[in-house]
């Protein structure tokens, strides 16, 4: 008999920093890991403004399996981004106003485990309709949260 691998849970600090065309976002939230196996899934949920000024929610999933990323988010906005560097692949952006597909041709992809806290790197360009819409550079950075 095969011991059952238990997933590991526990809470983290996400920082996000996303550059583009000379603009920084800086996103501090509070989140959860889970691994399985090697793969590892980083879950927070953020509010966003819609076009009516109303607060919205997303969650979002991030999922780290060898040097691929996903990035899936749920609620007001769904989409899904896969980055893997070297490569162009497909994804898709939904929301109550719009929908599109996209892709991200990533220009390199960087994954640094330290114990249980994590720093990604990843360059990308993202295209609608087959048109370039813009180059981005994000980094992640995942520690854990103490429990005192």
């Amino acid at each position: 008999m095969i011991p059952e691998i238990k997933p590991d849970k526990y809470r983290v600090s996400v920082t996000l920093v996303s550059h583009q065309d000379g603009q920084q976002q800086v996103l501090n939230v509070a989140g959860e890991v889970i691994t399985k196996g090697s793969q590892l899934y980083i879950r927070y949920e953020e509010t966003e403004q819609g076009p009516q000024g109303e607060d919205s929610s997303v969650r979002t999933t991030i999922k780290i399996a060898g040097s691929e990323l996903k990035l899936i988010r749920h609620g007001a906005v769904q989409s899904e981004q896969t980055f893997q560097s070297g490569h162009r692949l497909p994804g898709y952006y939904r929301s109550a106003y719009t929908q599109f597909n996209l892709s991200t041709e990533t220009r390199k992809l960087e994954i640094v485990r330290d114990g249980r806290s994590l720093t990604v790197a990843w360059d990308y360009d993202l295209y609608v309709y087959e048109e370039l819409s813009g180059q981005f550079a994000i980094s992640l950075h995942i520690q854990e949260e103490i429990k005192l």
